[in-house]
């Protein structure tokens, strides 16, 4: 550590993606961080890096090419097996010093939530959680802040330089963390100015992931670096892994989602089970408003929007939701939206494909009537 400068910001270069593994088995999240970090190193003119860790994983490291890594850095041992905080901390901060990465980005999954502050204490360098947006490039940048805020033009136009330790400081080739802030009521834009690399833990199903390309994937470089890690260095050994058989919706690999919101007030159980009934018959899952989910109606695992789980649909139907900002914001990128709303002037309407003004009561068995009669037609 005592050679290693992290304010040498012209020492650092490349975007890292730390690609999180189970038991053989990628995460769908390093998949789309690949994709993401593709983006950021295009805009930065430099090379994406895959950081793959574990016992006997090379294998692996090929995929994470289609998806865009130009490289992959494998660090294989039997100590990194299962994952552990010290084995997998000391690994990681040992190969970012030798190599130094401008960005890092890691899942904010369980594992990368408790992974990613441990590295960046003791890189001593920052970090923004539970990234919802980012962005290097200014103009991109200032598109989605148009987009995706309520700032007057004048204030987006003027984002050049941000104030640190009382000197302006030049942002355009900072990373632009954007993150949920205040219960998703404010969008917050973070950036790490003094120090490298950048580091952000980014909600899983946020990001697109590219389409796979056997050409780059073949293409894409491994590199296994040189490092140290003895038991003495673990202080948790793993003597058991066992799997809880928890029942939870998986919203975001659903192709369609039929989404409740406030609307089912005067009738909650009848309002569920009419979503239910859609969802069923469409092929798809149940989600749920933030609205929903604190009145204790659902469960957290069904929630979508910003503090929530964003999803991508082939179809999204939105019943007695209103469209408040925070929700859209998880579910605005659906292919297709459809929306029923009792209120001819609710904001969901604004990105709904198709909308239906009348009461979810009486329009969604009309639509599972409809649907089936469809269905039964072919």
């Amino acid at each position: 550590m005592s050679n290693f400068n992290n304010t040498d910001l012209a020492a650092f270069k490349d975007v890292w993606v730390f690609c999180e593994q189970r038991e053989g088995e990628m995460m769908p999240t390093s998949f789309e961080l690949i994709s993401e970090g593709r983006k950021l190193a295009d805009e930065l003119g430099v090379n994406l890096c895959g950081l793959l860790l574990g016992d006997n994983v090379e294998g692996l490291a090929k995929e994470l090419g289609g998806y865009g890594a130009d490289k992959v850095i494998v660090c294989e041992s039997p100590l990194l097996k299962h994952y552990t905080t010290d084995a997998y901390t000391k690994v990681i901060c040992d190969v970012v010093e030798e190599m130094k990465p401008e960005i890092m980005l890691i899942g904010a999954t369980n594992i990368g939530r408790d992974l990613g502050p441990r590295c960046a204490a003791r890189l001593h360098t920052g970090l923004c959680a539970d990234c919802t947006h980012l962005d290097v490039d200014m103009d991109i940048y200032k598109d989605f802040l148009r987009n995706a805020s309520t700032l007057a033009e004048p204030r987006i136009e003027a984002v050049k330089t941000a104030k640190v330790l009382g000197e302006d400081h030049d942002v355009s080739r900072d990373l632009k963390m954007t993150r949920p802030a205040f219960g998703g009521h404010l969008m917050a834009s973070i950036i790490c100015p003094r120090f490298r690399p950048a580091m952000a833990t980014v909600r899983p199903g946020v990001m697109k992931k590219n389409a796979f390309d056997q050409a780059k994937a073949d293409a894409c470089e491994i590199v296994k670096p040189a490092f140290s890690l003895t038991e003495a260095d673990v202080e948790t050994k793993v003597l058991e892994v066992v799997k809880a058989a928890e029942k939870l919706v998986d919203l975001i690999g659903a192709d369609v989602v039929v989404s409740v919101g406030r609307g089912i007030s005067k009738d909650v159980e009848t309002g569920i089970k009419l979503a239910e009934e859609l969802a069923e018959v469409l092929g798809g899952v149940v989600g749920a408003s933030r609205a929903v989910v604190d009145s204790g109606w659902m469960t957290a695992d069904h929630q979508v929007g910003q503090t929530g789980k964003t999803v991508h649909p082939k179809i999204y139907v939105a019943l007695g939701i209103s469209g408040a900002i925070q929700h859209k914001a998880g579910m605005q990128d659906s292919e297709t939206i459809i929306a029923v709303n009792k209120y001819e002037n609710a904001p969901i309407f604004e990105i709904a494909d198709y909308g239906i003004c009348g009461d979810l009561f009486k329009v969604t068995p009309m639509l599972i009537d409809a649907i089936k009669a469809a269905k039964a037609a072919k």
